[in-house]
């Protein structure tokens, strides 16, 4: 496999290509800035896969791509929080946040590996990812909820739920009262839906808002238990490689 890492911080890059080294993979280049990228991959043969830097110390590494036709996969290293990354999610990139988690890490390459056989050129959505980087807070996050209760509708504040869960492939709600709802969606559209700043998934079954978050214990595996005020059908349970998000959503 054929990598290199865009990254204006040498120590950061270095760092990062003695993690990769680990898990058995090889940087060939180390690049440093937009000027000199666009001037690499002009002259010479395009990696399988880049771990790019969003800010350089020279613009934003989004300017490579508009002077570069890129066919390399690439995996985003970045400080920025949710409401950046919501841009990645949508344009099917893998992203890790700083400081960077050795198993996070493991996990991305393994998700471009499995991906290999059908890799295609890379397509992304540049102005859109550009745009949301600048204006994060654009986006109208969903308020409430209308779910059903015999004949009856019921309007449920998101300030009311203490968490979101699946079960026997139906979606429910949470309130701080002590209820279950069922609603008509999927954790995957909520996670769109939802002000990331107030909600995490913390898992496949979860998504717990913040306010919710009474006390976080370290669990087996690497992993965490969330307790919340009144949910006690399951244990929450935040899941390996979401630890590391997890650690940098909640500050």
């Amino acid at each position: 496999m054929t990598t290199i890492i865009i990254e204006d911080e040498k120590p950061a890059a270095r760092l990062l290509q003695r993690k990769l080294e680990k898990i058995n993979i090889e940087v060939g280049v180390l690049l440093h800035s937009v000027e000199e990228a666009i001037d690499w991959f002009s002259n010479n043969k395009h990696p399988e896969l880049i771990f790019l830097d969003i800010q350089l110390s020279d613009g934003l590494s989004f300017e490579i791509f508009e002077k570069v036709e890129i066919k390399s996969a690439i995996i985003f290293t970045t400080a920025y929080d949710e409401y950046a990354l919501r841009a990645f999610k949508l344009n099917s990139i893998d992203y890790l946040l700083k400081p960077i988690d050795e198993d996070d890490l493991e996990i991305a390459v393994a998700k471009f590996k499995a991906r290999l056989p059908k890799q295609e050129t890379l397509q992304l959505d540049f102005e859109q990812i550009k745009k949301m980087l600048s204006n994060p807070f654009e986006k109208n996050h969903k308020k409430r909820f209308t779910v059903k209760i015999g004949q009856h509708l019921k309007v449920i504040s998101t300030d009311d739920i203490e968490c979101f869960f699946s079960e026997n492939k139906g979606t429910y709600l949470h309130t701080f009262d002590n209820r279950n709802y069922l609603i008509e969606t999927t954790l995957e559209l909520l996670e769109q839906e939802l002000d990331p700043a107030a909600f995490y998934r913390v898992s496949r079954k979860f998504i717990v808002p913040l306010k919710a978050i009474k006390e976080i214990i370290v669990y087996s595996n690497s992993r965490l238990k969330v307790i919340l005020p009144s949910y006690a059908a399951d244990e929450v349970i935040v899941s390996r490689e979401k630890v590391s998000g997890f650690k940098n959503w909640i500050g």
